[in-house]
């Protein structure tokens, strides 16, 4: 699998990036290596960093040791005129990338590899490399035309924090998961009581007397029907208007001739809210459900008319059950 490939995933192109141009104006003259690909590179000392020495032209003769391991690395590609190609840091929210280190062969001499492979943790990279060498050897896929029109070289910076067993760097990303996962959830949590305070007192406002679920959706029947609750499975006919807590309306039956919804209860057809909502009510009900972004379209919004954790309202009609 070619770096670009490994990289892609966690590496968009195209964003800026901070952290490591201070060595870019560097005056210390490039060292070079025997394929070409010139570099400096920079280790810390009392706090500062200093450019280590010049490596045999034929490449680090400690990196064999690394093979087979795994680089924690931060990265930047910038084209001869300096335009920003790629960010591992924003992209990554702060987190580093992680690269294989396999074998350096003759043939890659010249690519991105070959430059990573002078690193050792906790060094600091600047490395200039042929823009064909390196989209013919690491990215193999033709040089893009505004990257050529901008000049013969590619400048990679790179910062390595740390070389891992795979099962250490396996742990590690597991121990980032789990970390992720646990602060999701305490800010989901923040969030419902932040929401569940605001319908509390949208209902107060509006003299609403709303039942409250074990999920957090609230519902007031202004209307009770005379027929039976809907079952999961079944297909329900519903009336409806969508509209934000300030009143905004987004969308309602109404703009398409007064035409019902249909769909099957509790097959995740809608928004959990609906799912939940609908089938707490008697056909030929009138409802008002507040739902909280959880039940309805989280942290993504929908669209521009319902922005990221909405509250909803809608109020329904149970019309069918069929």
């Amino acid at each position: 699998m070619s770096l670009l490939a490994r990289l892609r995933f966690s590496v968009p192109a195209l964003l800026a990036f901070s952290g490591l141009t201070a060595f870019q104006g560097d005056p210390a003259p490039f060292n070079r290596l025997a394929s070409g690909l010139e570099y400096r590179i920079y280790h810390r000392e009392n706090g500062r960093y200093v450019l280590r020495p010049a490596l045999p032209t034929t490449g680090d003769a400690t990196y064999p040791a690394r093979v087979g391991r795994i680089m924690s690395l931060h990265l930047q590609f910038r084209t001869a005129t300096d335009s920003v190609l790629m960010h591992s840091r924003r992209q990554n929210r702060n987190q580093p990338v992680r690269v294989p280190l396999d074998t350096v062969r003759r043939q890659q001499w010249g690519s991105v590899e070959q430059a990573l492979s002078l690193l050792q943790p906790g060094d600091s990279g600047v490395f200039r490399l042929n823009v064909d060498t390196v989209f013919l050897k690491s990215f193999r896929q033709p040089v893009p035309p505004f990257i050529r029109r901008a000049g013969p070289t590619l400048t990679v910076l790179a910062k390595a924090e740390k070389v891992q067993t795979q099962e250490e760097a396996r742990q590690e990303v597991q121990q980032q998961m789990l970390q992720a996962q646990a602060e999701a959830k305490k800010q989901a949590a923040q969030l419902a009581l932040k929401e569940d305070a605001r319908i509390q007192a949208y209902l107060k406002l509006n003299k609403l007397k709303g039942i409250k679920t074990p999920s957090g959706l609230y519902y007031a029947i202004t209307k009770v029907g005379p027929g039976p609750k809907p079952k999961t499975g079944q297909t329900v006919a519903v009336l409806y208007t969508g509209m934000l807590l300030s009143g905004k309306v987004f969308d309602a039956s109404a703009r398409n001739g007064n035409k019902p919804i249909e769909f099957p209860l509790g097959q995740g057809r809608v928004i959990p809210g609906w799912d939940q909502g609908i089938a707490l009510l008697p056909k030929g009900s009138k409802a008002v459900l507040l739902i909280p972004s959880a039940l309805a379209y989280g942290p993504q919004g929908a669209g521009a008319d319902i922005p990221a954790n909405s509250i909803l309202r809608f109020n329904v009609e149970l019309v069918g059950v069929k």
